[in-house]
């Protein structure tokens, strides 16, 4: 077996990587690059193999930076199957079509107000392409193996994280690998802890916060003090959120601090359709996560739905205290960027980011100071109070990844450390080898391995 890691390399961004077996090829994981415009521009770049000669994917979770290259991968000729859990086959459902959806609405924004280099400017891929991606798909049911290819055997276990998100076991010729996927936390307000791992011989696991503990607060009473304070300012708060997941976590939070009194009862807005249909996949799923059927339905109903381009747009002309929780999380794109290039300059406002910023996002430029953001080819002005919290964070911290890591029941061959941006992968790397005594190695973009 042959490993070939093409993605999740030196960034969270971009997760793909190829197994080559007996001349049959299986892609675990296919993310979008996102952030840095050198990772950006490698969704461009031929694909290292014919997309035509890969017989199968398996996703771990439906979030775009690991399924978000899928579309691009069937316009460029994959007609395999791709298997993944059925709540990640529902969410993907919604998330290639409205990635889709906002590549094409980007372009067709360029090439109206003539901002982009390129003429004219093109979208990576189109709503069909999306459509055509989705038929190959086929649901898994967790801890069933079955055979994506001839003669390797796969197996889901559950990751936390995400609804629907696995650790994906690989089997063949007495032979193991597993991949941790994006695992979730031991205390997560929505998602159930990730499952314990059997042993591999070879796993690859992610390494997200691999340098970090997440801070040991309440994470309640970090929105309760945003909110109230920006309210008595007579502001609007905006958070940039992901639709699935993030935004369902915030949902009941705020839903929590109403019912407890600890927030204005002011409106709230989610200016995401694609948020809201995912809600409701979590209503669905409810035995996957820690919420009750009752629960499920107090977080649909903390928000008030924003569906149309022009209720959109009437948002930006608020005038009175609001909280607004607006996709995309990490502000890249979506209707999020109409509200900060509304509400930004106004020192009122607030913006508040909950979950992490990659490297060359807006989010990440944001966090770090940046007075001014380039948004649809203009430079904004951010005076509005800018705060993050890292507690409603989906991904396990080191100690946590640390915890899973030491919970195999015998040593790897060799662990490979990968989704990680280069500081955290290298200190998880040396934790775990400090520790353990085993063989960690964190690769490059394009290595190979011989399993």
């Amino acid at each position: 077996m042959r490993l070939t890691f093409l993605g999740g390399t030196g960034t969270v961004t971009g997760s793909k990587y190829l197994l080559e077996h007996h001349g049959r090829r299986l892609l675990v994981d296919c993310g979008l690059f996102q952030g840095l415009k050198q990772l950006r521009l490698r969704n461009w770049e031929g694909f290292p193999v014919p997309p035509a000669s890969i017989d199968a994917v398996v996703l771990t979770h439906a979030h775009l930076d690991h399924s978000g290259f899928l579309p691009r991968l069937a316009e460029l000729g994959f007609r395999g199957r791709v298997h993944c859990s059925a709540a990640t086959r529902e969410l993907c459902g919604l998330m290639l079509l409205d990635s889709a959806r906002l590549l094409e609405e980007e372009a067709d924004y360029a090439n109206r107000h003539g901002y982009s280099k390129h003429h004219p400017a093109l979208p990576l891929y189109t709503e069909h392409d999306a459509r055509q991606a989705l038929e190959c798909f086929t649901a898994r049911p967790f801890d069933e193996g079955f055979e994506p290819i001839p003669g390797v055997r796969v197996l889901l276990r559950t990751a936390g994280h995400l609804l629907g998100a696995a650790s994906v076991r690989v089997e063949w010729e007495r032979r193991s690998l597993l991949f941790s996927g994006d695992l979730g936390r031991s205390h997560d307000l929505l998602m159930r802890p990730p499952a314990v791992p059997e042993a591999a011989d070879w796993v690859v696991v992610e390494s997200t916060y691999g340098d970090r503990a997440h801070a040991s607060i309440d994470p309640l009473a970090t929105i309760a003090d945003v909110v109230s304070r920006t309210a008595a300012r007579g502001g609007i708060v905006i958070i940039p959120a992901f639709a699935v997941g993030r935004a369902q976590t915030l949902l009941w939070c705020l839903h929590r601090l109403k019912e407890e009194r600890r927030i204005p009862d002011l409106p709230v807005f989610l200016n995401s359709p694609m948020a809201a249909d995912a809600t409701q996949i979590y209503v669905r799923h409810h035995a996957e996560h820690r919420l009750s059927t009752q629960e499920c339905e107090a977080m649909c109903g903390a928000a008030r739905i924003v569906n149309s381009v022009e209720e959109s747009k009437r948002l930006n002309e608020l005038r009175m205290p609001a909280v607004i929780v607006s996709a995309s999380g990490m502000a890249s794109g979506g209707r999020v960027l109409h509200h900060l290039k509304a509400f930004a300059p106004d020192p009122r406002n607030s913006i508040l980011f909950a979950g992490f910023q990659a490297a060359g996002t807006r989010g990440a430029a944001i966090v770090g100071g940046a007075t001014t953001v380039k948004i649809f080819g203009q430079y904004v002005a951010v005076r509005a109070e800018v705060a993050k919290i890292d507690a409603l964070s989906a991904h396990a911290d080191r100690d946590e990844l640390l915890a899973w890591v030491g919970a195999l029941p015998a040593a790897p061959q060799r662990i490979y450390v990968t989704h990680g941006e280069p500081v955290p992968a290298d200190a998880l790397r040396q934790a775990i080898e400090e520790r353990h005594r085993w063989p960690c190695t964190v690769p490059e973009y394009r290595d190979t391995a011989e399993l």
